[in-house]
C-alpha cells in the first residue's frame, strides 16, 4: 500500500516571485479592480435608475454587469493579498469555495452572451415581433437559465476536482484555485477527470457560439438587405460592444482551456487568467458605455442632476 497523506490547506504562488514585481503589480491589480467596480456598479445602478435603459438589451448587460463584478470579487482580493505577503495559503474548503463561483461566474456570462446575441437577433430581424418577443418573463427565464447552467455546470466540476485524490503536493502554481492547477495535484488517475472537464467546456462553448454564429448570421444578412445608411449604421452599432465582448471572451477561454494537457504552461494560464478573471470584466462596462450613445445620455443625465441639486 502507498502512503499517502491527503492536503488540508494549498499554498498559492501567486502572479509573480520576483520582489521588485509585487509592489508595481500590486498597484496595477487594485487600479484595475476599482475601475471593474466603479464601472460595473455604476453600470448597474444606471440602467436601474434611467427608466430609458428598461429594455431587454440593459437587462441583459445589467445581468453581465452583475456577473463581471462576482467573477472579478471571487479572485482579486487574493492575488493583491498573495502579492503583499508573497505567498497566499487557503484551506481546502475555501479553494473549493472560491472554484465554484469562479466556474459559476464564466459559465454564466458565456449563456448570457449567447442570450445577448438571439436578443440583437430579434431586434435587427424581427423588430415588429421584438416586443412581444423579449417580454420580460422571456428575459426572466433566459436570465435565469444562465445562472442555472452556471450553478450546474459548478457542481459538476468540483465534483470531478474534488473526487480525486489530492496528495501530490499543497502547492498551487497559479494566483487562485483554478481546475487545470489544482488537476495537477492530484496523485492518482485524473485521464477521466481531464476528458469530462474538456467535454464539458467544450459543449459549454460550442452550445454558445452555435447561437451567437446563427444570430449574427441572420443580422448580417439583415443588415445587407438594408436600404437606409440611417438603419444600416444603428443596426451596427447596437451590435459591435457585444460583437467586442464576445471576441476578447471566447478568445481567451478558447485558448485557456480548449487545449490538451500537455501543452498547458503554468506561466501562459496565468497570464491568460489574468484576463478573463480581472481585465475582461473591467473592460466589458468601458465597451458597452463608450459605444453606447443611450448609456452616454444617461450618465451625462445624472451628472446635470448632481450638479443642479449641489446648486440648491
Amino acid at each position: 500500500m502507498e502512503n499517502r497523506t491527503e492536503v488540508t490547506e494549498f499554498i498559492l504562488l501567486g502572479l509573480t516571485d520576483a520582489p521588485e514585481l509585487q509592489v508595481p503589480l500590486f498597484i496595477l491589480i487594485t487600479l484595475i479592480y476599482f475601475i471593474n467596480m466603479v464601472g460595473n456598479l455604476g453600470m448597474i445602478v444606471l440602467i436601474i435608475w434611467d427608466s430609458r435603459l428598461h429594455t431587454p438589451m440593459y437587462f441583459f448587460l445589467s445581468n453581465l454587469s452583475l456577473v463581471d463584478l462576482g467573477y472579478s470579487s471571487a479572485v482579486t482580493p487574493t492575488v493583491m493579498a498573495g502579492l503583499l505577503i508573497g505567498e497566499t495559503f487557503i484551506s481546502y474548503n475555501a479553494c473549493a469555495t472560491q472554484m465554484f463561483f469562479c466556474v459559476t461566474f464564466a459559465t454564466m456570462e458565456n449563456f448570457l452572451l449567447a442570450a445577448m446575441a438571439y436578443d440583437r437577433y430579434t431586434a435587427v430581424c424581427q423588430p415588429l415581433h421584438y416586443t412581444t418577443t423579449m417580454t420580460p418573463t422571456m428575459c426572466a427565464c433566459l436570465a435565469m437559465s444562465c445562472h442555472v447552467c452556471g450553478f450546474l455546470n459548478a457542481a459538476i466540476h468540483i465534483g470531478e476536482i474534488f473526487s480525486l485524490s489530492l496528495c501530490a503536493s499543497n502547492v498551487v502554481h497559479h494566483f487562485f484555485c483554478d481546475i487545470p492547477a489544482v488537476m495537477a495535484l492530484s496523485c492518482s488517475d485524473r485521464h477521466v477527470n481531464e476528458l469530462v472537464l474538456v467535454y464539458v467546456a467544450t459543449f459549454n462553448v460550442f452550445v454558445s457560439l452555435v447561437v451567437i454564429s446563427v444570430s449574427y448570421l441572420f443580422i448580417f444578412i439583415t443588415i445587407l438587405k438594408m436600404r437606409s445608411g440611417t438603419g444600416y449604421q444603428k443596426a451596427l452599432s447596437t451590435c459591435a460592444s457585444h460583437l467586442t465582448a464576445v471576441t476578447i471572451f471566447y478568445g481567451t477561454i478558447i485558448f485557456m482551456y480548449l487545449q490538451p494537457s500537455s501543452s498547458h504552461s503554468m506561466d501562459t494560464d496565468k497570464i491568460a487568467s489574468v484576463f478573463y478573471t480581472m481585465v475582461i470584466p473591467m473592460l466589458n462596462p468601458l465597451v458597452y458605455s463608450l459605444r453606447n450613445k443611450e448609456v452616454k445620455s444617461a450618465f451625462k443625465k445624472i451628472v446635470l442632476g448632481a450638479k443642479s441639486s449641489l446648486r440648491f
